[in-house]
């Protein structure tokens, strides 16, 4: 039997859902509805969602998913604001001043996730299926952003590393190869990594 989840307190429920109630509506003018298909949009969702219903599974998920990658994102950001130095390039857009530094700062959310996520996982502990249930819900996302987006976009790199679609493997079959990445080479360290930190809850 699953045990009983403390939620947060209220004003961090309400802030967050006030924030996400501001960026949904102004990325969705900006970007369009695709672009909600990147994981890190959908684990800020999803916490959301945690944060209201106690969801230790859901939170696990997220968890799984983009700790690493907003890792990542953070030391690029951080050291190019610190240096004035791109490092990994994905964060460069933060540093577009053709970027209205509004629609600049909604992206920041990328510093609060993944602190949140490490601090819910310290009061509430880690699940092991997240990591069946998480690659499940990848080989959902990565098809659907491979089939409704542009190649352009290039949501969760379905069509290429970086910024840009690639054109030496055929597509389809860089896809599968994308499928396969994400469990086996940020799927499985993560979740490894927070059994280690957190043990293991029911």
């Amino acid at each position: 039997m699953e045990t009983a989840t403390a939620l947060p307190p209220l004003w961090l429920q309400l802030s967050y859902t006030a924030f996400v109630a501001v960026l949904v509506p102004v990325y969705w003018r900006k970007y369009g509805p695709g672009n909600f298909l990147w994981f890190s949009d959908i684990a800020l969702f999803a916490v959301g969602i945690a944060l209201w219903t106690g969801s230790k599974l859901l939170l696990s998920m997220m968890a799984v998913a983009v700790l690493l990658p907003e890792l990542a994102w953070n030391l690029d950001y951080f050291y190019q604001l610190i240096t004035g130095r791109t490092l990994l390039g994905l964060s460069s857009y933060m540093f577009d001043r053709r970027k209205s530094l509004f629609l600049r700062g909604l992206s920041l959310f990328h510093v609060v996730l993944p602190v949140l996520i490490l601090w819910l996982l310290s009061q509430w502990g880690y699940q092991r299926q997240a990591l069946y249930w998480q690659t499940a819900l990848a080989w959902l996302v990565l098809p659907l952003t491979y089939y409704l987006t542009n190649p352009e976009e290039n949501i969760n790199w379905v069509f290429g590393p970086g910024e840009k679609a690639q054109h030496k493997v055929p597509r389809q079959l860089y896809l599968l190869a994308v499928m396969l990445f994400f469990p086996v080479a940020v799927y499985l360290p993560s979740h490894l990594l927070l059994l280690w930190l957190f043990g293991e809850t029911p």
